[in-house]
């Protein structure tokens, strides 16, 4: 397996966008920020697109903010905490480059969001947690899971870059 762009994947707080950010950079690829891109075309915060508009209408923008990124290459692409748990984005991104679990414990996870509505879904810590849970048989099927719960930005983009050099 080539690749020619990475798709960070895992739950929200997991540091998706923070690890794209530091592994473009030490590759020199373009960054994507699929909630990124979302808020700038919507021109709100994802979770008053949830209050506003509801979760399927983000998620049909969701899915077109990815299918956009499909064949693009030298990118590293973060999505949502939900993006990778519809089968259809999956396949997507399977199909179209790595897909790097972001592996966070969900006490970790507890720690990192804040239950204060600026994440939608994450307000409801019951929820929170089923969700977790649910999400983490998705996350599964991507093509390399990277501990990173305890490990640093920078410990995490070397792993990337060495897993990346041995292909």
């Amino acid at each position: 397996m080539k690749a020619e762009k990475i798709y960070l994947v895992g739950f929200m707080g997991a540091g998706k966008t923070t690890v794209a950010r530091a592994l473009g950079k030490r590759l020199g690829w373009e960054v994507v920020d699929v909630d990124e891109v979302i808020e700038r075309r919507e021109r709100l915060p994802v979770s008053d697109i949830f209050a506003i508009r509801g979760e399927p209408y983000f998620r049909t923008v969701e899915r077109s903010v990815l299918f956009e990124q499909v064949g693009r290459r030298a990118v590293v692409v973060a999505t949502g905490g939900g993006t990778f748990a519809d089968a259809q984005n999956r396949a997507t991104i399977n199909s179209d480059g790595v897909s790097v679990w972001l592996d966070v414990p969900l006490e970790r996870l507890i720690a990192r969001v804040p239950a204060d509505g600026r994440r939608p879904l994450s307000s409801d810590r019951a929820g929170f947690e089923r969700l977790y849970h649910v999400r983490r048989t998705a996350y599964m099927q991507a093509h390399v899971r990277l501990d990173a719960g305890r490990a640093s930005v920078d410990a995490l983009v070397e792993e990337l870059v060495d897993w990346l050099n041995a292909r």
